[in-house]
């Protein structure tokens, strides 16, 4: 599972931790093997046309959008991806 957190490095994404430290949580307690890249420059954020930050990403498709994701949101995105 390929996971992208998008928040520019001029914004306050403060809940940008507690979104990587849930989705790390989740993902261990699964045993889902993840992999994370985090995009702060801010023309390639443009690129997804995302309205807010932190955004999330899960296989390329929009997950999330601004603020912590709750626990059960965060935990059927991994169900889904087992699928």
């Amino acid at each position: 599972m390929n996971i992208k957190i998008l928040c520019p490095e001029s914004a306050d994404c403060s809940d940008y931790y507690e979104t990587i430290k849930r989705i790390k949580e989740v993902a261990v307690e699964r045993n889902i093997t993840i992999s994370f890249e985090v995009v702060e420059d801010m023309e390639a954020i443009r690129l997804y046309s995302v309205v807010g930050t932190p955004a999330i990403l899960i296989d390329g498709k929009i997950a999330h959008l601004g603020g912590v994701p709750a626990r059960k949101k965060v935990e059927a995105w991994f169900a889904q991806s087992l699928r």
